[in-house]
């Protein structure tokens, strides 16, 4: 098998809702979230579009430590704030006029703390944290749309969410 490495990654970031657990146990019990969306910034290649952290692969780096990179980056989010990390077994690829060519991106999610909020970079001059619905209602690209079903239908769901979740390291997670 030869690997095959993608240009960028994405982050999704999700959290219990406030009140809510996201440590249920009961493998058929589920829990509310909610996502983190970012605004780009003005003088930015597509700027006021809500999104997820993004990013491009640096030379030598794997999908995972680009996807950890971004989301520290972009966030402050660090290995002491991540609860769970997934590969959402999804990659995107799409045209960009602005290169030419196609792109492809491997994406990944973190659940974090409800307590929590992001430090955010030059990259991005606002954030909210919504509901799914809402998400979806102000995800443009149908990858992002994609995303947010993936998030909210397997990783709320512990005995699903847990076939997704990797070590900080890239590994699959012990089950």
């Amino acid at each position: 098998m030869s690997p095959f490495r993608p240009d960028l990654v994405d982050v999704w970031i999700f959290r219990s809702r406030r009140g809510g657990d996201a440590t249920v146990t009961d493998r058929d019990a589920g829990f509310e979230i909610e996502i983190l969306l970012l605004r780009r910034s003005p003088g930015r290649i597509l700027p006021g579009l809500w999104q997820c952290v993004s990013g491009s692969l640096e030379p030598d780096e794997t999908p995972v430590e680009g996807a950890l990179r971004e989301l520290r980056e972009e966030t402050g989010f660090g290995a002491g704030q991540i609860a769970a990390f997934f590969d959402l077994d999804q990659v995107n690829q799409f045209h960009e006029p602005s290169v030419r060519a196609i792109v492809t991106s491997a994406v990944f999610a973190v659940r974090v703390a409800p307590e929590i909020d992001p430090i955010l970079s030059h990259e991005h001059d606002a954030m909210r944290w919504v509901t799914p619905p809402e998400a979806l209602s102000r995800a443009v690209w149908p990858a992002y749309r994609e995303s947010i079903h993936r998030i909210a239908e397997n990783l709320t769901d512990p005995g699903r969410a847990t076939w997704f979740e990797l070590t900080l390291d890239g590994e699959r997670a012990r089950r």
